[in-house]
């Protein structure tokens, strides 16, 4: 089956669109996680392939259905943002052997393709729809809930997968080559790391509001907190560490004001989750997580990199689309999971959603409050890429399991779960979901 690519009227891009046609018409129910690892030990049950198996095959088992009733396939190609198959390195052939191959020799090594998925997974027997959502979960879901309420599927997978190879991140691909085209010419010329734009926006946002970066230690010191309650993640299962005030603050420089800390850590990871509609989750065997509305991004710089002009008012925007196609306003949501893979933009987007009524400018001071998930206010009770690892993912299974009422150590008791957002990954050129226990 030749997978689709969305078409852009699956999107919600812009304002004044209304409620979500499909609101609360979509439900997720089932979650499968694979083990974590900070870099692929090079081992057929552990590449990036066979986690994507088993963690699918987890989200089936979870959501307790037959695989025979699945229909539909939503799933990430791209593995990685920076850890690639170095071209003169030998092909791993004893791995690619263990599993029933595509025309492409590093798919479910180095890559996914939904062809390799369906050959590796045989219990598969009715998927009659597959599509793809390149380089995020954010992305995945959003289609996926449009394609279970627009009915192209009725019971659909969910997938993203990250690989990480050994050597430094961001040194192959592109960047190895002995030249660079486009814009990148100018942007990656100097050897600029991948967080220096957001640097560049947080200085911006210290110097306009009056804040420091010192500010930032409550919310990395609770996302990390956060995230060793979470079983699946890697600082969990490998370094179970809390990250202290003082470790925070000594860190050294990234791109200055962002540094080791406002950096997330690569590893490799595979989610899956399960959408149906809300009349067949009721014959599975968890509770249903409903979608209230998805929106998305795509706004454009005007140069290189965004403003902070550009990056606030694209997130207001996205806050407001949000709200109108949910049918519901800022002081209903209960928690907010919004990306953190640099900490340093995760208070744009809680600006942009007025998340406890905070304006621009104010997220800082919003964090010396108590934001923990005992308090009246959870911000990032997933922990996110911060608390957990580079997934993309993590704060979309919170939110999933917050209101389905099984997250554990991590369960929010401040508040009762009842709406929670969550998405990204850029404030530029994201998607986003929100969640509600209820249908109402």
């Amino acid at each position: 089956m030749t997978p689709q690519n969305p078409t852009a009227s699956m999107y919600r891009t812009t304002e004044g669109l209304g409620l979500w046609e499909h609101r609360a018409k979509v439900a997720a129910v089932g979650v499968g996680h694979s083990p974590t690892a900070r870099r692929w030990d090079g081992q057929p049950e552990t590449s990036v392939g066979a986690w994507s198996i088993l963690a699918l095959r987890r989200a089936i088992a979870d959501a307790g259905v037959a695989p025979d009733q699945i229909d539909g396939l939503v799933l990430d190609p791209v593995t990685t943002t920076g850890a690639y198959w170095p071209d003169d390195k030998p092909l791993p052939m004893d791995v690619i052997n263990e599993f029933q191959r595509t025309d492409d020799p590093l798919d479910g090594v180095a890559k996914l393709s939904a062809e390799w998925i369906l050959k590796n997974m045989p219990e598969l027997t009715n998927i009659q729809f597959v599509m793809y959502g390149a380089r995020c979960m954010s992305h995945a879901i959003v289609v996926a809930a449009q394609a279970v309420g627009e009915g192209r599927a009725h019971t659909c997978l969910v997938l993203k997968s990250w690989h990480n190879y050994e050597g430094r991140y961001y040194q192959g691909g592109a960047n190895a080559q002995d030249a660079i085209d486009g814009t990148s010419a100018i942007s990656r010329l100097w050897g600029t790391p991948a967080s220096y734009g957001t640097a560049l926006q947080f200085a911006e946002y210290c110097r306009k509001y009056g804040k420091t970066h010192d500010m930032m230690a409550p919310f990395i010191t609770n996302s990390r907190r956060n995230g060793l309650m979470f079983p699946e993640g890697y600082w969990a299962q490998h370094r179970p560490e809390h990250l202290t005030r003082e470790d925070y603050l000594a860190a050294r420089w990234i791109a200055k004001p962002a540094n080791l800390f406002d950096n997330d850590i690569p590893i490799m990871i595979s989610a899956a989750y399960l959408f149906t509609t809300p009349e067949r989750a009721k014959d599975m065997k968890q509770k249903p997580v409903y979608i209230l509305n998805h929106a998305s991004s795509r706004g454009t710089p005007r140069s290189l990199t965004p403003t902070l002009d550009e990056v606030e008012a694209e997130t207001a925007s996205t806050g407001r689309k949000l709200y109108e196609g949910a049918g519901i306003t800022a002081a209903d949501l209960s928690f907010e999971n919004m990306y953190d893979g640099f900490t340093l933009f995760h208070q744009f987007h809680l600006e942009g959603l007025g998340f406890r009524g905070i304006k621009f400018g104010e997220a800082l001071d919003f964090y010396q409050t108590d934001i923990s998930i005992e308090g009246p206010n959870p911000v990032s009770p997933s922990g996110g890429n911060i608390g957990s690892g580079r997934s993309r993912f993590w704060m979309h299974t919170d939110c999933i399991q917050q209101l389905q009422g099984r997250a554990g150590d991590r369960q929010v008791t401040g508040v009762t779960p009842e709406i929670a957002v969550s998405g990204g990954p850029m404030p530029l050129g994201g998607n986003f979901t929100v969640w509600s226990a209820t249908p109402g």
